[in-house]
């Protein structure tokens, strides 16, 4: 179907669409009809141009509850929505807007009899979710059976991550989970008990309110009818980061008219491990025959070399639509890739380049550190804070709450506090066979002896546990005289890795976050340094500990993983970490379609930047998982032009 010529003079409207949008925006604007592909570039104005969209239909006499604008989260929808009405008049608040799963939430109510579900289904919030499946899981798997089975947050991951990525559990388990692998009966047949149990007691959680909305829209010809004649005018925001199920719930809603415009980014598609599909946006076209297509090229947000670098990234790219984002800021500085003679240097490049641009009269607040993992920051925020620099970090956890970190220092404090009986206890109750009251009288025993650590080995519990004599072993060793701060963190990781196996379902994850933090004992030539470092001045997510309203109003240096960054910007921002094997992740690597969001992830941290770039990487790391040595940087970096990428070695 091709778009309907618009015969209305620009003079005929309240607003100046012509005189307030770039050639390109204005063609999304003004498009009334038949599908519309906006292929909407980094800082090209991709929300301006649907408030602006908004206000046009409505100005075009198109009722304003005909109009569907279906975004990612309520705040997006009712931010579009309060600025079309400021643009026009009141008439845009009746826009029907929010995210598609309180959308199927609102079509469910009305239609669920046709599926056989109560419209006064209750839905599950996760933590329901996971209090249900730990349920089942126990009445599944009694006793000692229980415990070899996935924990009740990873079970909910696996149900959830199977049905937006359209997998069976097996199948799922075998590409993401294969360690889980000799459980897929168990974990099938919880699954399946969590359906019936759901529709029993009439729950539905997240991924069945899009399930439902696809099988009502899908079985049901005469509701998709009634839907497409209510909504005739359907925008998408984000495409690029929509699931297989929304792209089918979309297709179905606009069967008849063929009214949708989605709007996104495929060089910014970065969420596949949450389910979102590249290929939505890419087989659009195929789709929606007769599709048009239009790009905004024009950014607002960086200088030319920072896009020329980006561009570069991106051009580099299997598969994507080619465009060139330009804009009238041409001069600029060249984007830098510094080599770090280590991890250490890495931190001092950082901190020397902000405490220069900051004294150059640019606020922290302006300044970001941008990094593939939020474990790859933990050696920075300890500078940070020696050198009291305040920042707030999004992304990853809190270093010192998380538990696989709490544990492993916890072995070492008992060698430099042997009264600690706070980390005794931890380091005891992670023992079979070894519970709060033998924990209680091992304690008091070792305390009796006064020898410190060594008091260990005149314990016999009544209980056998050969954990117990492990760890008798570990501390024998730790006892010798000539070991290194580092060595003792190898040694104590040695041993507590298998615990973290036994202990938590992600821990391969949590071995890398382990293995970063030994990794910063390498600087370290007293254990109580480094100890007192990690207990007064630990990495968080803020320098304070703190992360509220307030505190995001204040001058502070932001740290950020990239995938929490999308959508923000800095006039400064450093990548750290750009170091094959780090970024791209060491686990992508034998995934084409992993490299490939790899790289639009770099993409994404390249074009939060306005004015300074920096890619940061140390040379020569010893990865312990994979024991190679990463010493290149990114892959996504090497042989770009040199007129594109400045490349100096620190110190």
């Amino acid at each position: 179907m091709n778009p309907k010529p618009n015969c209305r003079p620009d003079s005929a409207y309240k607003i100046a669409y012509p005189a307030l949008l770039n050639s390109s925006q204005l063609e999304a604007v003004t498009v009334k009809e038949g599908p519309v592909l906006v292929i909407a570039g980094a800082g090209s104005g991709k929300t301006r141009a649907l408030t602006y969209r908004v206000a046009r239909l409505v100005e075009d006499s198109i009722p304003p509850q005909t109009i569907l604008l279906l975004t990612f989260t309520r705040k997006a929808s009712q931010e579009m929505l309060r600025r079309a009405a400021n643009l026009l008049d009141d008439r845009c608040r009746s826009v029907s807007g929010g995210t598609f799963h309180s959308f199927a939430n609102l079509v469910l109510r009305q239609f669920s009899h046709y599926l056989g579900i109560s419209p006064s289904f209750a839905i599950l919030d996760r933590a329901d979710a996971e209090t249900l499946v730990q349920m089942i899981r126990k009445d599944l798997y009694p006793g000692s059976a229980v415990s070899e089975l996935p924990r009740k947050n990873t079970l909910v991951n696996i149900f959830s991550s199977a049905i937006n990525k359209r997998l069976s559990i097996q199948d799922l388990l075998t590409t993401e989970y294969m360690h889980f692998h000799h459980q897929k009966d168990a974990i099938q047949a919880i699954s399946d008990e969590y359906t019936r149990r759901k529709k029993e007691d009439d729950f539905v959680d997240y991924d069945d309110l899009l399930v439902y909305l696809y099988q009502l829209l899908k079985q049901h010809a005469e509701i998709r009818k009634s839907l497409g004649t209510r909504y005739q005018y359907i925008m998408v925001d984000e495409y690029q980061d929509t699931n297989a199920i929304q792209a089918d719930i979309i297709s179905l809603l606009c069967r008849h008219h063929k009214n949708i415009m989605v709007v996104g980014d495929d060089a910014q598609s970065i969420y596949g491990f949450r389910g979102a599909s590249f290929e939505n946006i890419m087989r659009f076209p195929e789709r929606f025959d007769g599709t048009r297509i239009i790009k905004l090229e024009q950014n607002y947000r960086s200088s030319q070399p920072i896009l020329d670098l980006s561009n570069e990234i991106i051009d580099q790219a299997a598969e994507k639509y080619p465009k060139r984002l330009f804009t009238k800021r041409r001069n600029g500085l060249t984007p830098v890739l510094a080599s770090a003679g280590s991890e250490s240097h890495q931190s001092a490049y950082v901190l020397n380049r902000i405490h220069h641009l900051n004294s150059q009269g640019l606020p922290l607040s302006e300044i970001a550190v941008l990094f593939r993992a939020g474990f790859h920051s933990f050696d920075l925020e300890i500078e940070l804070a020696r050198n009291d620099i305040k920042y707030v970090k999004y992304g990853g956890f809190k270093f010192m709450e998380s538990a696989h970190i709490k544990d492993l220092l916890a072995h070492l404090k008992v060698i430099a506090a042997p009264k600690d009986r706070l980390s005794w206890y931890r380091i005891l109750l992670l023992l079979d066979h070894i519970g709060p009251k033998t924990a209680q009288a091992i304690y008091s025993s070792i305390q009796a002896g006064r020898i410190g650590v060594r008091g260990i080995h005149a314990i016999n519990p009544t209980k056998k546990s050969s954990g117990l004599d492990r760890l008798k072993g570990l501390y024998a060793a730790l006892s010798a005289e000539t070991i290194s701060v580092s060595e003792m963190g190898d040694r104590v990781l040695a041993y507590y890795h298998p615990i973290l196996a036994s202990r938590y379902d992600d821990h391969p994850k949590r071995l890398k976050d382990l293995e970063q933090l030994v990794s910063i004992m390498d600087r370290y030539s007293s254990l109580n340094s480094f100890l007192s470092d990690m207990t007064l001045e630990p990495p968080s997510s803020s320098s304070d500990g703190t992360m509220d309203i307030e505190a995001e109003a204040e001058d502070r240096l932001t740290l950020s993983t990239v995938h929490s960054a999308k959508g923000l910007e800095w006039k400064a921002v450093f990548i750290i970490w750009a170091l094959d094997g780090k970024f791209p992740s060491g686990f992508a690597m034998d995934d084409p379609d992993a490299i490939e969001e790899e790289r639009r992830l770099m993409y994404v941290a390249s074009t939060r930047a306005k004015d300074h770039l920096h890619f940061i990487y140390p040379e020569n790391v010893f990865d312990r998982q994979s024991q190679l040595l990463h010493s290149k940087p990114s892959r996504f970096l090497e042989n770009l032009s040199e007129s594109n990428l400045d490349c100096i070695s620190y110190p």
